[in-house]
């Protein structure tokens, strides 16, 4: 990790933001996140069979109560271990 905004940290929460046109867009919490609203960039990951996912973040939001959700196209399960890095 590289920067102050790089991390490491563990998906929490997922959940279908909407699909349209067949395209599904998610929203995740991570632990120890230091995305904030409007922030992009990208989250990794390693599949169980090894195989390293790129997850791009294509935006930040934060809810009502705080909690800061992040929007990507491909979820990863919550307990999956990640690194973060905010552009």
């Amino acid at each position: 990790m590289n920067s102050a905004r790089d991390f490491a940290g563990v998906v929490t929460d997922i959940h279908l933001e909407s699909r349209v046109d067949g395209i599904a867009r998610w929203q995740m919490t991570v632990s120890n996140s230091t995305f904030k609203a409007g922030d992009g960039g990208v989250l990794e990951a390693v599949a169980r069979s090894g195989t390293r996912l790129v997850v791009p973040v294509l935006s930040v939001v934060e809810d009502a109560e705080g909690e800061v959700w992040l929007v990507v196209e491909k979820p990863l399960a919550a307990g999956t271990e990640v690194t973060g890095r905010v552009d």
